[in-house]
């Protein structure tokens, strides 16, 4: 197996530098079989978004959620958000359906996760 590598673009990389300590640490942590899982293809426990022929997977950490996904190199997490935060975006987006399906249809956050990529590229 090649080098796994977990790639924080420069949004997630700043979400996380902005929690305390020691949550960076428990997230970091539960990142440790991610690699082993990823690479063997073991997704189905992962919340799976799917929107113009892109996958996003969703991890959940406590009260966070990690979006990422797979890369040849590993893979590339894109947000890190905090479930109070997801429920306040569907509470204002009226949308009654569970997380990840009203995600999925949802513009919005598909451009709170495109807006990482215009962030990188300046």
């Amino acid at each position: 197996m090649h080098q796994f590598q977990i790639i924080f673009n420069p949004t997630s990389a700043a979400e996380l530098a902005r929690m305390p300590k020691d949550l960076q640490l428990q997230i970091l942590g539960d990142f440790r079989g991610l690699p082993h899982e990823v690479a063997r293809g073991e997704l189905e426990h992962f919340g799976k978004l799917e929107r113009g022929g892109k996958t996003l997977y969703r991890f959940r950490l406590g009260d966070y959620r990690v979006y990422f996904e797979r890369h040849e190199l590993g893979v590339v997490v894109h947000r890190i958000l905090s479930r109070n935060t997801l429920k306040d975006f569907l509470f204002r987006s009226s949308l009654p359906a569970g997380e990840d399906e009203a995600l999925q249809g949802n513009a919005k956050f598909w451009e709170l996760i495109e807006s990482a990529k215009t962030v990188e590229t300046r």
